[in-house]
């Protein structure tokens, strides 16, 4: 019982002594004496462990201490420098209010000229800005923007230099507003490629290359590009001219745009305003209904005039002949009554009527159907104005009437086929006149010559 009890207790102590002594434990105990001094050698290392543990201490703390009285030490230096400085900044400020009192009394009426100037500076800058002719002087609003903000603040005064090339800039401007140029420039092809090539610049107003294509400066980046979309008519001719021109060859016509200085709107403007194709294309497929009417009743109205006209003159020509011809109409009414000379006189005018009315058809052929196309154009026009009402409103109810452009450009091309039916029913009222004049004029002569023959034939019977 009693090695079993040391062997326990051996045990139970090594899991709490030290690692120096657990190696000394490490080898199982014998007896009591041995388990004693195993116990007496864990106690002696501990206690040598405890020392060192609190001399560690103590050092530290020690440490701790200096630097506490460091950084007060240094607290107390920072809050000396921070009352001089205090006292520095008052002293500061005293010292510039009284400068800055002491430059107004000095600049007396100057501070005024030199509001005036940084005033005029900044308005120059911004028209320069825009301007096209900083495509050809492309420096001069650095200058002013650094003039600017130099005259900003109350510690720099502008030198006579500078003065004196803000209103230079001002005379440069008014000059070159007023001259037609020639210079190099880069410019960019709506294909993104770009090119150096000679440009002219038309005062502020526009500017064209040498191939007679209108061009637009872009303040943003500094460049020109030529306009995707050039305006349609002769301006571009004008421009070439232009640009071919040399000095001495006198005055050149040229569409100059008045708001050029502001943007160019209404340059703008005119390029996008639809040509008569574009607008013939708004009328959509009623629109080409309408047209191909309108071809086929210009079409039948020419076909018709030229029949007539041809058996008009044939007429003419029956009329000086004493023998009936059956090549026209005329002709062969009077060979009814050369082919019956002794008929009575109520059979011999029944039989010119019949006659008549088998020439009448030949003669207003086509007369009906030009008459009712003149009445049914209006009213495809009409049915395409409302179909394209429709679908404007529709698009209003879908995206809002935000966008006024947007709502008259739709009720615009709405009315595209109104204008397309009323251009093919006024021609067409006026060919069907025309027409049907021709064709009752050649009628007239049927029934006067049929009425003289039927008189002459009654005065002859009346004569037997």
């Amino acid at each position: 019982m009693s090695i079993k009890f040391v062997k326990a207790a051996a045990l139970a102590l090594s899991g709490v002594l030290t690692m120096s002594a657990g190696s000394a434990l490490a080898q199982e105990p014998q007896s009591l004496e041995q388990l004693l001094e195993f116990v007496k050698q864990g106690q002696v290392t501990e206690a040598r462990e405890n020392r060192q543990r609190e001399q560690r201490f103590n050092q530290a703390k020690a440490e701790q201490a200096n630097l506490l009285k460091q950084a007060e030490a240094e607290r107390t230096r920072q809050e000396q420098l921070s009352s001089e400085l205090e006292n520095t900044f008052e002293e500061n400020e005293l010292l510039v209010a009284e400068k800055q009192k002491l430059l107004k009394e000095r600049l007396g009426t100057l501070a005024e000229l030199f509001g005036h100037l940084t005033s005029t500076a900044g308005d120059l800058s911004s028209n320069l800005e825009n301007s096209l002719t900083s495509a050809q002087y492309g420096d001069r609003t650095e200058f002013l923007d650094s003039l600017i903000k130099k005259m900003s603040g109350s510690d720099k005064l502008p030198s006579i230099e500078e003065i004196e090339r803000v209103w230079y800039e001002l005379q440069r401007e008014m000059v070159e507003s007023g001259k037609v140029v020639t210079f190099s420039a880069e410019i960019a092809k709506p294909n993104g490629d770009k090119v150096d090539t000679q440009v002219t610049r038309i005062g502020s107003f526009n500017v064209v290359s040498e191939e007679g294509k209108y061009l637009t400066y872009v303040p943003s980046k500094g460049t020109l590009e030529e306009l995707a979309r050039q305006p349609s008519g002769p301006y571009q001719g004008w421009a070439s001219e232009l640009v071919a021109a040399t000095g001495g060859e006198g005055f050149h016509k040229f569409g100059v745009d008045p708001t050029g200085p502001t943007g160019g709107s209404f340059l703008a403007a005119l390029i996008n305003s639809p040509n008569l194709e574009e607008r013939w294309h708004q009328g959509g497929y009623i629109g080409y209904a309408i047209t191909a009417v309108g071809v086929f009743a210009f079409l039948l109205a020419i076909w018709r005039l030229i029949v007539l006209t041809g058996v008009g003159a044939k007429v003419s020509s029956q009329l000086k002949s004493d023998k009936a011809n059956a090549n026209n109409p005329l002709g062969r009414v009077l060979k009814v009554h050369e082919d019956n000379p002794s008929m009575d006189t109520e059979t011999l005018e029944l039989k010119l009527s019949e006659q008549i009315l088998k020439e009448t058809p030949k003669l207003e052929s086509g007369l009906t159907l030009l008459k009712i196309i003149s009445a049914v154009a209006p009213l495809m026009g009409l049915l395409g104005t409302v179909t394209g009402m429709i679908i404007t409103f529709q698009a209003i109810t879908i995206f809002g009437a935000g966008d006024p452009k947007a709502m008259a450009g739709g009720i615009s091309g709405a009315l595209v086929t109104t204008v397309l039916g009323l251009l093919v029913a006024i021609p067409t009222v006026l060919l069907h006149t025309i027409v049907n004049g021709r064709a009752q004029r050649i009628i007239h002569v049927l029934n006067e010559q049929s009425t003289g023959i039927i008189a002459e034939h009654t005065e002859g019977n009346q004569g037997k």
